[in-house]
């Protein structure tokens, strides 16, 4: 069952990426390209070393604005797919008395809201020359602790949610819990360090274009993962009800 699931996942990441690809190349790749001219801008501007020896771009910017972006997408979206998928195996049957495409597209909400959006609104995505090359690994390191602290939020709020069921019913175990995920994930972006290193002639537009573009691939994908894997995923289920353990219990 496991593995048909799985199958599913990365077949289900496969679309997505290709359908994250056409937004991307549509929304993200305007901004993208005018942050570029803007780098190109400034670096003119700086006063050249003689001994510098300039090196062509491995991969040509044409490249990169299309079969690049389409590879990278696809690898992503089908790692999300496959991973998905094996969240859904562990989570199907514990959301609740919901169906598969149901259950699908509760838990892509969640995956999206954890994954993608609580990590974005402390260290969302910027365009090239917006911040500085040598802090790219202290940003790293920040952007996955954030993601890692609200993974350990949303588990810890489910895993309250299922011990408050049995006294408060589904609907107040599901409000308390999802209370507390948000008050943790609260203290948590107010206390992990800001980056604000954007100069200050870098276009605004620019700047925010491109940040909602990536959260909206990030919607898009998650999206297409969850109503795309519940109809695949269905059809392994013909008039099954969700097991309660779930179906790695099961």
């Amino acid at each position: 069952m496991v593995g048909k699931l799985l199958m599913r996942g990365l077949l289900v990441g496969l679309l997505a990426g290709i359908v994250a690809f056409g937004i991307a190349y549509l929304f993200g790749e305007p901004p993208l390209s005018e942050a570029i001219l803007f780098e190109e801008q400034m670096a003119a501007l700086e006063v050249p070393d003689p001994h510098a020896v300039e090196e062509e771009a491995p991969v040509s910017r044409t490249t990169q604005a299309t079969t690049g972006l389409l590879t990278g997408t696809v690898i992503l979206s089908m790692g999300l797919g496959g991973m998905f998928a094996i969240v859904f195996a562990f989570a199907h049957g514990r959301l609740g008395h919901l169906g598969v495409p149901q259950s699908s597209a509760l838990l892509a909400a969640l995956c999206f809201v954890t994954v993608s959006l609580v990590p974005w609104l402390k260290y969302p995505a910027n365009p090239p020359a917006s911040t500085f090359d040598d802090t790219v690994a202290y940003r790293t390191q920040l952007y996955f602790l954030m993601l890692a602290l609200s993974i350990a939020a949303s588990a810890g709020s489910l895993m309250l949610r299922r011990k408050l069921l049995p006294q408060h019913g589904a609907w107040r175990a599901s409000v308390i819990a999802v209370i507390c995920y948000l008050v943790a994930v609260g203290l948590v972006l107010g206390a992990m360090p800001a980056v604000n290193e954007t100069p200050e002639a870098f276009p605004a537009d620019v700047f925010w274009d491109f940040r909602i573009a990536s959260l909206g691939i990030m919607f898009v994908i998650w999206a297409v993962i969850g109503l795309a894997f519940g109809i695949a995923a269905e059809r392994l289920f013909p008039g099954r009800p969700a097991a309660r353990g779930g179906i790695l219990t099961a």
